[in-house]
């Protein structure tokens, strides 16, 4: 029997190509495109999972908050907590806890210059970290002892592609770097490089005796930041019998400050579940998840729907077959295997081609994603197992309906010539159309939504001048700093030069929070951390940063070096000023510095739109705070003025690489996971659409070819194409705008929702409805159009001769 069902279900294949190629098409794409968007979910999933003890490493959160005396603090949200903290909060826990098993803990990453022979490298993302790293990490040590690799000072352990330019494919160990032309470090190891799907990436690791002895003070005080703990539990220990210790662990070791709390979360939830701010790495976002695995079955839907309808508008084909096999005693049951069978097989086919056609889009996917997926997953038993369910799955789904409504027929009816399609089935068929539609051009709008917010990140005004901007990085090089004025007058006197400026970092860089008391309107002082610009005089004139109180620094004011602060105006609501004016002339304190306020500048975007204008300082940096250099430069002068001050650089500061970068496009590198949101968001939707106008254009051939006599008879009356066309092509359209009715709240809704994430953010305008709506009449018009301009000017006796 079974091989009876093949060979039926063979032919029908065979015998109808056109639809079965629609239908295996719709179904190959709709799988595919489920694999792809599986594969990448899993990815997202599966950060930071390459640890082998994963499921037991925490992570410590910490919040400082700023308390007067006397005031009562309520418990820290989610977002007060930050993940970059103090550093005597890890050897704490390991003395207190005896449920932890080893701490380990890493500084924020630095960039030195590393050089070995006649090789000098500006190397970016090394970080100091304790010598337990290898055995709370799963990082795969290739040279090297994990156990004594990061004791010593001035020891350095490199990634393998970091060791390869420097050393080729010799043997790294034991080998001496110069770094920032001063210190000597000694390659103690080299490791693996880390896997993409780890929030903890780096091209070195430094061990954390050698931060020791740059600076040992930090690591005794609880109130300075720049550490980041993570500690590995012991075999069955619980974290709630810690947490439920907090309290008493603060009290002991740091009461003095009722601001200071902290709390713990498993390293599995780092990435996708985390509301902590100051994240040691990249961060996904679950609600993304959620939203590509809604498209994925929305994609898989529409083309099962697809497959739907037209099987049950083709009943009529089929069913003086079902009448016959009915009479010849089958019952429904086998009618029923029969046709899910057919689907099966349809289904098998679909997932074959689904496999190939998703190996040659993995490239293009994980360009638009920014995450690389690994093609051995083709070839793991994992994928096949999930193939296997995801065909089965789609099979019975997509045949499970027209199955049953086939083997339903009567064969009285169906053998007399008096069968009819009920209206029911019709209607079930426009309900179809209509729910394919609504999802269609929910994604199209929600596309157009990301992309009018993208745009309009692209192009808000952020309060200070990003473009002809020139950023050179010397990473605090010792001779530079030492020789700042003058490079920077050297600089400015090139041609296309406008302005030149230093500072520690420019917006869109990390910014360093920065303990402050400044004088309230009723003279008393208040303490709060914002955040805080080291800069020269030059800065704000040279980012056009406007001034709405007050002045700038000065050369002409000897103080302002050492007694004066110019803040923004988050700032000064921060410590209760209405008008920015009313703090000029306040005092402040701030990291060993006390003076006046000078100025308030108009809040400005130093930080992504994702978040709002944060209170923030500035003050004047001292030569040996400073790392960059900005150079303003006339439109249509950069390659000749990079090129002046490239030659410059070289005879001012030869012991210093030349590294720049411009600053819009640092800046909207905070932007790439949008972009790349956005990108895969607009390819899913362009193939849903395709999908759905795909079994438009299968509905409407039938409708057509069902019709082709009607069309005859209007013909020979006098009707003009375009009568043929309206004909045939209004219920369609009808079904299309009822779709848009529907899909225009359902996108609100979402869309809504996804913007939340920006501080700064677009309304949704009517206009994107207008234009989506517009957009997919007139692709359902152009489907519907091509067959039924094709049977319109079918010539009318070929389509009434039989009459």
């Amino acid at each position: 029997m079974f091989r009876h069902f093949l060979l039926i279900a063979r032919r029908n294949l065979l015998k109808r190509k056109f639809y079965s190629f629609i239908n295996i098409i719709g179904l190959t794409i709709g799988m595919s495109c489920c694999v792809l968007i599986a594969l990448y979910v899993q990815h997202q999933l599966s950060y930071d999972r390459y640890n082998t003890r994963h499921d037991r490493i925490y992570r410590v959160l910490q919040t400082f908050r700023s308390v007067e005396k006397g005031q009562k603090i309520t418990s820290p949200v989610a977002e007060d907590y930050q993940v970059w903290g103090c550093a005597p909060v890890g050897p704490a826990l390991l003395a207190d806890f005896p449920q932890v098993k080893e701490v380990v803990q890493f500084m924020s990453p630095v960039s030195l210059l590393l050089e070995y022979g006649d090789k000098r490298i500006q190397q970016e993302n090394l970080i100091c970290i304790d010598s337990t790293a290898f055995k709370v990490f799963s990082w795969k040590l290739l040279e090297g002892n994990p156990q004594t690799a990061l004791v010593a000072p001035n020891s350095i352990v490199l990634t393998h592609t970091v060791a390869e330019k420097f050393f080729g494919h010799n043997n790294a160990l034991g080998k001496t770097l110069r770094v920032d032309n001063e210190d000597l470090f000694t390659v103690t190891g080299v490791v693996a490089d880390v896997p993409a799907n780890s929030q903890i990436t780096f091209n070195g690791l430094i061990s954390m005796s050698t931060a020791r002895n740059w600076r040992e003070d930090d690591f005794k005080y609880w109130g300075y930041v720049d550490f980041y703990t993570y500690f590995l539990l012991k075999d069955h220990a619980e974290i709630a019998g810690m947490t439920a210790e907090i309290p008493a662990f603060l009290k002991r070791h740091n009461s003095e400050d009722p601001g200071y709390t902290i709390a713990f979360e498993r390293m599995d939830d780092a990435y996708l579940n985390s509301k902590a701010t100051r994240q040691p790495g990249p961060v996904g976002s679950m609600s993304n998840i959620y939203l590509f695995c809604c498209i994925g079955v929305i994609i898989l839907v529409i083309a099962c729907v697809n497959f739907m309808n037209l099987s049950t508008a083709r009943s009529l084909e089929r069913a003086k077959e079902v009448g016959v096999r009915k009479a010849l005693g089958v019952q429904p049951s086998t009618l029923r295997w029969q046709f899910l069978l057919e689907s099966i097989l349809i289904s098998m086919l679909a997932a074959t081609l689904a496999v190939v056609l998703t190996k040659l889009s993995l490239p293009l996917v994980s360009a638009l994603s920014g995450k690389e997926v690994d093609p051995k997953v083709f070839f793991s038993g994992q994928l096949a197992l999930w193939m296997f369910i995801l065909t089965l799955t789609t099979g019975i789904l997509a045949g499970v309906y027209p199955a049953w409504f086939l083997s339903r027929f009567k064969p009285t009816e169906v053998l007399k010539g008096v069968f009819r399609p009920s209206h029911r089935n019709i209607s079930l068929r426009k309900a179809l159309v209509i729910f394919q539609f609504t999802l269609s051009i929910t994604l199209i709008a929600g596309t157009a939504i990301v992309y009018t917010e993208l745009k309009f990140l692209n192009n808000h005004d952020l309060g200070f001048t990003k473009d002809q901007m020139l950023v050179l990085n010397f990473e605090g090089d010792a001779q530079v700093r030492k020789n700042i004025e003058s490079i920077k007058k050297t600089i400015a006197d090139q041609p296309g030069v406008l302005s030149v400026a230093a500072s520690r970092a420019v917006p869109g860089e990390f910014l360093p929070n920065a303990g402050t008391d400044s004088q309230r309107p009723d003279g008393q002082m208040e303490n709060n951390g914002p955040l805080i610009y080291e800069i020269d005089f030059d800065f704000i004139p040279c980012l056009q940063i406007p001034l709405v109180a007050g002045r700038n620094f000065s050369r002409e004011y000897l103080t302002d070096s050492t007694q004066a602060m110019v803040i923004n105006e988050a700032a000064a609501k921060l410590y209760g000023y209405r008008h920015p004016a009313d703090a000029i002339g306040k005092k402040f304190a701030q990291w060993g510095r006390e003076g006046k306020i000078i100025g308030v500048v108009k809040d400005f975007n130093f930080r992504s739109l994702h978040t709002a204008v944060e209170p923030l300082t500035l003050r004047y940096g001292m030569p040996n705070s400073l790392n960059r250099i900005v150079v303003a430069i006339k439109a249509g002068h950069i390659a000749s003025s990079i090129e002046a001050i490239k030659k410059t650089w070289k005879t001012v500061a030869p012991q210093r690489p030349f590294l720049y970068h411009f600053l819009d496009q640092s800046f909207n590198e905070q932007y790439e996971s949008d972009q790349h949101f956005g990108d895969l968001l607009s390819l899913f939707s362009c193939l849903a659409i395709f999908i759905a106008c795909l079994g438009l254009f299968g509905l409407a051939t039938f409708t057509a070819q069902q019709r082709i006599k009607e069309i005859g008879i209007h013909k020979v009356l006098g009707a003009s194409v375009y009568d043929i066309v309206v004909l045939i092509g209004k219920d369609f359209m009808l079904l299309v705008l009822i779709a848009i009715v529907i899909a225009i709240p359902l996108c609100v809704l979402v869309m809504n929702q996804w913007l939340k994430d920006f501080a700064y953010r677009v309304s949704i305008s009517p206009g994107i409805f207008i234009f989506t709506a517009a957009l997919a009449l007139l692709i359902a018009l152009v489907t519907i159009s091509w067959q039924t301009v094709r049977a319109a000017l079918t010539n009318p006796v070929r389509s009434l001769k039989n009459e």
